[in-house]
């Protein structure tokens, strides 16, 4: 009776670690249960899907396998000897198109979802238990999991900045990778302001080679801008990935580039500002805009333009004595800018509208009146609660974006001296990022279903290279897909950074000049010492 005692209590042993034992995927799966053995990954694996809408998903994965661990031709079935069967199969649509289970054995894994974009998340699930298991020879042995999992929010975004530093294509491609990785999948491309103009626009032609001069650091930098052919691969690519790219062409403020380009639809600025305004007293300016924004419809099928609308304060105080303005104020009754402003956005909301695009802006246009089924608000001053309660008073889905934690040109270790800090000197380490939770804005609550998710925002005034975009994204973007994807009661700070280790080695093979959180001095701190400040605007 003594062994059958101890293999029921080893057994035993082996369920209770395995019920402990966390699954090591980021971010973390709504529900996850350590099965029985592990599941051979080599060259002996075979992709297989009957419905042939997965087809390009099994594709994708098979270029995935070879990228990562060059296992080659995956998707060819073979004759005899054993093989890992790696299934993707389409289940019973549901509510989130997000979902997916996924389910491991010895013989290989299966996933099922209602959807591609499940299918697609169950992919990327198991290739990052594939990447956190250490290789054997030229095999990987991944211990085996069974995962039922969704996310909490449908819109998981990142923004980049290229105006004021331009990144490039393959620089996008990799963040689009990593962003895959996460499941993070809208990317948001702040490609106008007033540094540099990056969207080529075939009807104005020196937008680029005149407002692509430039960047926030080096106003005499050589032009550089995205050809229209380049916005496309970039899209596609994206698409391949099930994200979507959500373009901004920055209005009616920070359009320093675009009036260096074309000064007759210029509406001033200040000593400070130059010609940052677009003139909303011209009615030459509403259809030059409205072409820039027909071409830059065609070229982004997620549709959806943001149209910023950000700190016009900033740079219009030369309205107060433009003829075009003074005759638009007196014509509509108009007693302040802010009146103006939002009579321009309106405007061009209309444009947008007429595209069969939906409007994306940041929280100053609350004020306007807008389509509420139309319109998208990017919340992100986080001491402005009250922009936030008026966007979900009036209807308008919201996207959670504060500056307080999820800008992360914000620094992110209190030894850092290059970027930004609020004027409490607080600043966004990884633990404020994780820990976020919207349910903790009383504006939200009653609105919860008009929140369509959060977003992390990256502006470049602090970076001059790669390295710099490195430094403050990686690891931020972990804790920021989970804070996306998992919901807070299953969150917990200390059990994620032991599951953030691995990813750490990740950075290190991929060669990102990432911040580790375990060993600051492996990267010091890159960037312009000049350009620290606390940000207080």
């Amino acid at each position: 009776m003594k062994p059958i005692f101890l293999s029921i209590l080893m057994w035993a042993c082996c369920l209770q670690l395995h019920a402990q034992q966390a699954c090591p995927v980021i971010p973390l799966p709504a529900q996850s249960s350590r099965a029985n053995g592990e599941m051979v990954l080599n060259e002996e694996v075979v992709i297989l899907t009957k419905d042939n809408s997965l087809q390009v998903l099994a594709t994708y994965l098979s270029h995935e396998l070879q990228r990562r661990f060059n296992i080659t031709n995956a998707e060819k079935s073979r004759a005899s000897g054993k093989v890992t069967v790696i299934a993707l199969e389409r289940g019973k649509a549901g509510a989130n198109p997000d979902a997916y289970t996924l389910r491991m054995t010895k013989a290989g894994a299966t996933i099922t979802a209602g959807s591609p974009q499940g299918v697609f998340n169950g992919i990327t699930t198991l290739l990052q238990l594939a990447e956190t298991t250490m290789p054997t020879g030229t095999s990987r042995h991944i211990p085996c999991w069974n995962i039922t999992d969704a996310p909490r929010y449908a819109w998981r975004g990142f923004m980049l900045d290229e105006s004021r530093f331009f990144f490039g294509k393959e620089k996008v491609k990799s963040i689009l990778d990593w962003m895959a990785f996460y499941k993070l999948n809208r990317f948001h491309w702040h490609l106008t302001d007033a540094p540099g103009w990056r969207l080529e626009i075939k009807k104005y032609p020196l937008l680029t080679t005149v407002g692509g001069i430039g960047n926030h650091t080096d106003p005499k930098a050589p032009a550089a801008f995205y050809t229209q052919d380049d916005i496309r691969e970039i899209v596609a690519y994206a698409k391949e990935r099930f994200i979507e790219v959500i373009p901004e062409i920055d209005m009616p403020g920070h359009a320093s580039a675009a009036n260096r380009a074309y000064p007759a639809f210029d509406g001033g600025g200040t000593e400070k500002y130059p010609s940052f305004t677009f003139n909303p007293g011209k009615e030459g300016t509403y259809q030059y805009l409205a072409d820039i924004l027909k071409e830059t419809a065609s070229l982004f099928p997620s549709g959806m333009i943001h149209l910023g609308g950000d700190e016009v304060s900033f740079g219009n105080k030369a309205w107060d004595t433009d003829t075009a303005v003074i005759s638009l104020i007196k014509a509509k009754g108009f007693v302040n800018r802010k009146q103006v402003e939002d009579y321009f956005f309106q405007r061009m909301a209309d444009t947008v509208f007429s595209l069969r695009n939906k409007v994306m802006a940041w929280d100053e246009i609350a004020t306007a009146t807008l389509p509420a089924n139309k319109t998208i608000v990017c919340w992100w001053r986080q001491e402005k609660p009250e922009n936030l309660k008026m966007a979900l008073g009036k209807g308008y889905s919201v996207i959670i974006c504060p500056r307080l934690p999820f800008y992360f040109d914000f620094v992110q270790d209190s030894t850092h001296k290059t970027g930004r800090k609020w004027k409490a000197g607080e600043y966004n380490n990884l633990k404020s990022v994780y820990e976020f939770s919207v349910a903790g804005l009383p504006a939200v609550k009653g609105y919860e279903r008009q929140v369509l998710g959060v977003q992390a925002c990256l502006w470049s005034e602090t970076i001059s290279n790669a390295k710099r975009l490195d430094f403050l994204l990686f690891p931020r973007i972990t804790a920021f897909a989970e804070a996306a994807w998992t919901q807070p009661a299953s969150r917990n700070f200390p059990k994620f950074i032991e599951r953030l280790k691995p990813q750490m080695e990740l950075f290190e093979q991929a060669r990102l000049y990432y911040y580790d959180y375990f060993a600051p001095s492996r990267h010091v701190e890159s960037g312009n010492p000049t350009d620290q400040k606390s940000f207080i605007d």
